[in-house]
């Protein structure tokens, strides 16, 4: 039996870190294309919805965060915090700010595809409140059918998968989009992520798990297992994992079963680190389900994340290197 549990008070802590930098402009850490001069301008500007937690997809998971905090514990007192933040931020016409944003020249790869799956990932999370969020799904979403259209061009194109265990991977954004295209109905988008996950994956076998790199916050290896776990029939999947991590009941290969430590937690990118742990904390979870209750992966997957959501959930906040992100991933770990 794990020792991490998602009750009221752990839900209320992550809101409380997201409602303080999801509105905080600056530091900031843009991604942004200049055409001209008159692309020269602050964040808020730029973004009047997403324009806080140090760059565009942290704020959107950080929404993501607390419409998930919303639904799950809707008596909590800061959530009347939350519902006014949504009211004054989830408009028809700050989204429309953003869609011209995306609409630029040179813009057509932003945020692609990390970002783009946390939109989707958010949208989802409306979809689930029903009618409470009505208003804020229907703001959102000329959004959402905006990124829907982005993958969908995108991933019939994308010849490769891109394996980095960073905002760049392609396993991580499929699973999210699979998510979105099974909680909506969007069966198009799932028929894509699929055929994408399959030309990608398919013939991986006997995975060798050489991570975490430096600047890891995903473990390649279990986000492209839990990519499969997504997309695949039940029994395809545990064809597929036989051959691609042969020896997990062996605990093998060894490394994604050791936490890793951040020697620096207020440097940016070593701080990444501790979303490796929370990460593979969430795929183990997750893949957990898969196997019996005698069968010794599952024991040996639900230890492994008990570890790893030991090494970093203490340090989901103390330093705004992390403190602006690592609350999402923690919670993605503990609602498995």
């Amino acid at each position: 039996m794990s020792e991490h549990r998602l009750d009221d008070a752990t839900l209320a802590q992550f809101a409380r870190l997201a409602l303080a930098h999801v509105e905080r402009e600056y530091p900031n850490l843009l991604y942004h294309v200049l055409s001209g001069d008159a692309d020269i301008a602050s964040p808020r500007a730029l973004h009047p919805v997403f324009y806080g937690s140090m760059d565009w997809h942290s704020c959107v998971h950080g929404y993501w965060l607390l419409a998930t905090v919303l639904r799950r514990a809707p008596r909590l007192e800061l959530c009347a915090e939350i519902r006014a933040l949504f009211d004054r931020q989830l408009t028809p016409a700050k989204i429309a700010a953003e869609i011209a944003y995306f609409d630029r020249p040179l813009r057509g790869i932003f945020e692609r595809p990390y970002g783009w799956a946390w939109l989707l990932m958010l949208a989802a999370e409306l979809h689930r409140h029903g009618g409470a969020a009505e208003r804020w799904s229907a703001a959102l979403a000329p959004l959402t059918r905006a990124i829907v259209e982005r993958f969908v061009a995108f991933l019939p194109n994308a010849a490769y998968p891109v394996r980095t265990g960073t905002h760049f991977n392609t396993a991580f954004a499929s699973a999210l989009a699979s998510e979105y295209a099974s909680e909506v109905g969007d069966e198009e988008l799932a028929r894509i992520v699929e055929a994408a996950a399959r030309r990608w994956y398919a013939a991986d076998r006997a995975c060798q798990a050489w991570e975490p790199s430096g600047d890891d916050f995903l473990s390649p290896a279990l986000i492209e297992a839990e990519c499969m776990h997504r997309v695949l029939p039940r029994a395809e999947f545990s064809v597929w994992m036989d051959a691609f991590l042969p020896r997990l009941g062996e605990s093998q290969p060894a490394t994604l079963f050791v936490p890793v430590l951040p020697w620096d937690r207020s440097d940016g990118k070593i701080a990444h680190l501790d979303g490796v742990n929370l990460s593979r904390a969430w795929c183990w979870r997750s893949l957990a389900q898969v196997w019996g209750e005698h069968d010794p992966r599952r024991a040996r997957a639900l230890e492994a994340a008990d570890a790893h959501l030991t090494a970093s959930l203490p340090h989901v906040s103390g330093d705004y290197a992390g403190e602006h992100w690592l609350a999402t991933f923690a919670l993605l770990a503990l609602s498995v």
